[in-house]
């Protein structure tokens, strides 16, 4: 076994890799960038290198950077995490002619199954289904288009270097097809340097399901399946495992498969094989068929983890340090079901928008499993992606664990930034998930039913407020005159919302709000708030943001009477960035004539191309920004002429 390795990431995958491996008794070395000098994972860690500037390129994809801090500090070995460079395999290269161990496949491996137009050739030669479709070298416009008539619309477009549904576009009817392959173009060219793509049948009621397989270069295992198809734009939002209405006839039709993709290639470590799945007729053995395999541990690893006791990380550091597979397939079973969420900072009722911000309070309830990069201090930088945790929940049962989960998600406390947590709560209560029947379309037909602003309760409100006022602590002033109870007014802002509320302070214990028409009674009874007669939820307050943990976090502005936002007018002069980033394209020029919703700009930020769009028609002013600039939250970047 290792004495010493070097993690080559960040976050919560850094995180997840140290605690294991200390455990184990294997000393850790972190790297990081300026963004991330006092971040969790350097302080988990035992020693930690700095290694260049926020922006990957000039950091975490920096492989020669990295390897000489590896050998700097005397790691043996590298382990990868997942992103970066966990799939390079000139990466493995330069570790291994290092003389350091990559943590994780060959380079050969990973060059077999980085390209899916070759991948599904090798796993059609190896005897693994696949989806049918075009996976050529001719990448000619009118060629792809022929070859999606023959497929048959729907299709789907994928870049052949993708991942994460990066450079992938759906496409239903053919007059549309030119449009979306230069649209997946642009977006793989951008994320992946190759804009090759490939074309393949659009599966009417799809579900995503992968098979975790982990191979010592010449025997491989798989423990069994996950269900990823809660999906939102291609990327996962809720995972579990086992899939439901798995068939035993299906599982081990599906395992056999994982299994051979893997041997086929003399896969070592951890890796994931991931198929579509036809649920229009339930799960069947002859409905699935292969997309592509991840050469690396996933994000969802928890759940499998969690079903089966199996730590993959340590089997991972074992398998690399030369021993051969901890158990045997007969030596695997299922206990339970496990449910993980990924908990993001993004806006949801604009458009799931990445968000930034300072986590002034983050705390997670027991009964869970929280796998997280960030502590309550930390910010949620611009340069990476926004995830804050992954909540994981276990039980006998699919409906005990989907419980657990619903429970969790109401009780984890985040202030600071907007999250998903409503979203996720709202997804662990749909009819349909709850039942099982779930295709990755779920999400996209019932989004407004998810999609909902967490709501403000009378309880929320007279929290928020008392916070505001400084009468939460029973000890404080209370603000008696020598004739009547005080009265005291406070103003509180909820989205575009003002509300006022009144308050009389009757005594130490009894304060009595007015908000509109209604009387709220406040009661302290042994050291505990009453609102109503129910105990009052937590408040986080920082500055004049005010956080109530009731409905997954409620947000308030304290309103400053003497404050007058000249700014909050709804401007639609003004095309703004909605957060840091970098301004990938520009589309207006002076004078030109725009329509409400044309695109104007691209901002790459968080991992993600993000159109700016007009909105109304009018005509361009001026153009505030070119193409290559790096742009603060709010600038200007487009201005209309007056209206």
């Amino acid at each position: 076994m290792f004495n010493k390795i070097l993690i080559a990431n960040r976050g919560e995958i850094a995180c997840r890799v140290i605690e294991t491996a200390q455990k184990m008794g294997v000393s850790c070395v972190a790297v990081y960038s300026d963004a991330d000098a006092s971040a969790k994972h350097v302080q988990l860690a035992d020693q930690a290198v700095h290694i260049g500037g926020a922006a990957p390129a000039e950091s975490y994809l920096k492989g020669d950077v990295i390897i000489q801090a590896a050998l700097d500090t005397g790691a043996q070995a590298i382990h990868p995490g997942y992103g970066f460079l966990s799939e390079n395999p000139d990466f493995v290269d330069a570790v291994e002619a290092a003389g350091l161990t990559f943590i994780g496949p060959s380079s050969e491996a990973i060059r077999k199954m980085g390209l899916k137009d070759a991948a599904k050739v090798l796993m059609e030669q190896a005897g693994v289904p696949v989806v049918p479709g075009y996976h050529g070298e001719n990448q000619d416009p009118e060629h792809l288009a022929g070859a999606a008539d023959t497929i048959g619309y729907p299709v789907l477009i994928k870049a052949v270097a993708g991942g994460g549904g990066k450079g992938m576009r759906l496409v239903e009817r053919p007059q549309d097809f030119a449009a979306a392959l230069d649209s997946a173009r642009g977006e793989a060219r951008t994320a992946f340097g190759n804009d090759a793509v490939l074309v393949e049948k659009f599966v009417a009621k799809p579900r995503h399901i992968e098979v975790q397989v982990f191979g010592d270069g010449t025997h491989a295992v798989h423990l069994f399946e996950r269900d990823c198809s809660l999906q939102r734009r291609h990327q996962k939002v809720i995972e579990e495992a086992p899939a439901p209405g798995m068939t035993a006839e299906m599982r081990a039709a599906m395992g056999q498969a994982g299994v051979r993709a893997a041997e086929a290639i003399g896969y070592k470590g951890a890796g994931t094989v991931e198929f579509i799945v036809d649920a229009s007729d339930g799960l069947r053995p002859d409905r699935f068929w292969f997309m592509e395999m991840n050469t690396r541990l996933q994000v969802e690893h928890p759940v499998t983890e969690a079903i089966t006791g199996v730590d993959l990380v340590e089997w991972q550091l074992r398998v690399a340090s030369g021993e051969r597979l901890p158990k045997q397939q007969d030596e695997l079973s299922i206990n339970g079901h496990a449910f993980e969420a990924r908990l993001y900072a993004e806006d949801v009722p604009k458009g799931f928008l990445p968000a930034t911000g300072k986590l002034t309070h983050l705390k997670f309830p027991n009964g869970c499993r929280a796998d997280s990069g960030v502590r309550a201090g930390d910010t949620i930088s611009p340069w990476y992606d926004p995830m804050i945790a992954k909540i994981i929940t276990h039980g006998p049962t699919r409906s005990v664990a989907l419980q657990s989960l619903a429970r969790s998600l109401e009780r984890t406390e985040v202030a600071g930034t907007v999250t998903n947590l409503a979203f996720l709560g709202a997804l662990t209560r749909h009819s349909g998930f709850a039942a099982g029947d779930v295709d990755t379309g779920l999400i996209g037909r019932d989004t407004d039913v998810l999609v909902q602003e967490s709501a403000a309760t009378d309880d929320s409100l007279v929290a928020a407020a008392m916070a505001a006022l400084d009468l939460l602590n029973p000890k404080a002033e209370t603000g008696f005159t020598l004739w009547a109870p005080l009265h005291r007014a406070v103003q509180l802002r909820l989205d575009e919302q003002q509300i006022d509320l009144d308050v009389q302070v009757v005594g130490p214990d009894r304060q009595v709000w007015r908000v509109g028409d209604k009387e709220i009674d406040a009661h302290l009874v042994q050291d505990q708030w009453l609102i109503n007669g129910r105990p009052m939820p937590q408040v986080s307050i920082a500055g004049s943001q005010i956080t109530v943990f009731q409905n997954y976090g409620v947000r308030f502005e304290t309103v400053d009477p003497l404050d007058r936002d000249a700014g909050a007018t709804g401007d639609t002069n003004v095309i703004e960035a909605p957060m840091p980033g970098l301004v990938k394209a520009v589309f207006a020029e002076a004078g030109q004539a725009v329509q409400e919703g044309d695109r104007l700009a691209i901002l790459e930020a968080m991992k993600m191309e993000h159109s700016l769009l007009a909105a109304r028609d009018g005509v361009v002013a001026e153009v505030l920004a070119e193409a290559g600039t790096q742009v603060e939250a709010g600038a200007a970047l487009v201005r209309l002429e007056e209206a």
